[in-house]
C-alpha cells in the first residue's frame, strides 16, 4: 500500500498546487522511483489512498504502466497511517504487505530494498519489519533519528536519550490483520507500533543505500546536486 493521501504542508508552496508524492526530483515524480522499485521488485498489485488533490494523483497514476493500481478513497476524511489500513482493508489480501511512504527517496542501493525486506521479515516472530535509515549518512535529515537498533534487529524508541542512529526510511512490512478491530477513524501506525514493542516484535532492517530525506522544497535542490555530483552511484 502506498501512502499518497497527505497534505504536503513543509514542502508549500510546491505542494498548494501539486501533492507531494507528485513533485519532481531530477525529472521525475517522488512516487514514481517507489512505484518502479517495487515494479522491479516483482510486485504486481499497489493500493494507494488519495485525499489532497485526489484528481491529479489518479490522473498520474493512470498512466502508470507495469503493476494494477486500486484506490482507497479518503477525500471524505484525512485518516493518517493507521487509519488508512483500515478505511482500505477490503482491497488489501490478508498476508503481509508492504507499506510505503510516498516521499521515501534513496539513491542506488545495493540491492532492490523491497527485495531485502521481504527475504527478511518473518512473520512468526515479527509484526512489522521498518526500513531504517543512518542518520550519519542520510542528506537533508536534520533530526534526532527514530530507533535504535538492538543486535537482534529489535528496534526501540528514542525515548530520553538525546539521540538515536536510525531513522524510518518509509517502507516498511506489516500485517493489515494488525488493524481489524479498530475503527475507521483517523489514526497513526504508531498506536499499533506501541504494542508490538511491547512485545518485541517490532524490528528493523539497516538501509543500504545513500537516504534522502526530501521534506523542504530547498532539499529537492540539495538532492539533485548530490545525483549530479555522484554520477556513478
Amino acid at each position: 500500500m502506498f501512502l499518497a493521501a497527505g497534505l504536503g504542508t513543509r514542502m508549500r508552496p510546491l505542494s498548494l498546487t501539486t501533492p507531494k508524492p507528485l513533485i519532481e526530483v531530477a525529472g521525475k515524480a517522488l512516487m514514481d522511483y517507489l512505484l518502479d522499485d517495487a515494479i522491479a521488485a516483482g510486485i504486481e498489485r499497489a493500493v494507494v489512498n488519495v485525499h489532497y488533490l485526489p484528481e491529479q494523483v489518479e490522473t498520474h497514476l493512470a498512466q502508470k504502466s507495469g503493476i494494477e493500481i486500486l484506490i482507497s478513497d479518503e477525500r471524505e476524511e484525512l485518516l493518517e497511517t493507521g487509519g488508512a489500513i483500515v478505511k482500505a482493508r477490503d482491497l488489501l489480501p490478508d498476508e503481509a504487505i508492504f507499506m510505503v511512504n510516498t516521499d521515501a527517496f534513496w539513491v542506488k542501493p545495493s540491492s532492490n530494498p523491497f527485495h531485502l525486506l521481504s527475504a527478511a521479515y518473518d512473520p512468526e516472530i515479527m509484526d512489522d519489519l521498518l526500513l531504517l535509515a543512518d542518520t550519519s549518512r542520510s542528506l537533508g535529515y536534520d533530526g534526532k533519528g527514530d530507533f535504535n537498533l538492538t543486535e537482534d534487529g529489535r528496534i526501540e524508541r528514542r525515548g530520553e536519550r538525546p539521540s538515536v542512529p536510525w531513522a524510518y526510511a518509509g517502507v516498511r512490512v506489516t500485517k493489515p490483520g494488525l488493524y481489524d478491530g479498530e475503527a475507521c477513524r483517523p489514526f497513526s501506525a504508531n498506536l499499533i507500533w506501541n504494542k508490538s514493542l511491547e512485545a518485541g516484535r517490532l524490528y528493523g532492517l539497516p538501509l543500504d543505500a545513500q537516504w534522502m530525506h526530501v521534506g523542504r522544497p530547498e532539499t529537492i535542490a540539495e538532492v539533485e546536486r548530490w545525483i549530479e555530483d555522484n554520477p556513478g552511484e
